[in-house]
């Protein structure tokens, strides 16, 4: 009973409405996400987005991870990627891809999954708990991989 009665509050704050901006940042490892290659990971994302449409958003993403694999390596990110809000609730879908280099001569087109949850903290600023997976085309074994991130977003 208390799951619904948070659930009921938390989608009453839904802000996806077309026209509306998108600014948030989100950190990825601790150790919560796997892939072959890498044996510790902590990375740092910051997005842009606007929606076209309502419960449609388009995203650019910058994102900078280190990895305790590969020596050390450190990976620059770029993409893009959509959502789609389901039903004003805060559970969203999203699909995009990224292009990833790192400082050893890596280089990989990734596209990936993501389902997550806004949890409005106001009618404005949102915890963003997410599930992810990033497929490789380099190494599928190696460098593809699933894993867990939490941000914040804020929705003007």
């Amino acid at each position: 009973m208390l799951l619904v009665s948070l659930l009921m509050v938390v989608a009453g704050y839904a802000q996806f409405e077309k026209e509306k901006w998108y600014v948030g940042a989100s950190v990825t490892g601790f150790d919560i996400s796997y892939s072959g290659a890498e044996k510790s990971r902590l990375g740092l994302d910051a997005k842009g987005g606007y929606l076209i449409a309502d419960d449609w958003m388009l995203l650019g993403q910058l994102g900078w991870q280190h990895n305790g694999g590969h020596g050390g390596a450190d990976m620059a990110t770029l993409g893009l990627s959509g959502r789609y809000y389901i039903i004003q609730n805060g559970l969203y879908l999203g699909v995009g891809a990224k292009y990833v280099h790192a400082d050893h001569g890596y280089n990989d087109l990734m596209p990936g999954l993501e389902v997550g949850y806004a949890f409005f903290l106001n009618d404005v600023v949102t915890i963003e708990p997410a599930v992810y997976y990033d497929q490789s085309f380099k190494n599928h074994s190696d460098y593809s991989k699933i894993g867990f991130k939490i941000g914040f977003g804020i929705y003007l």
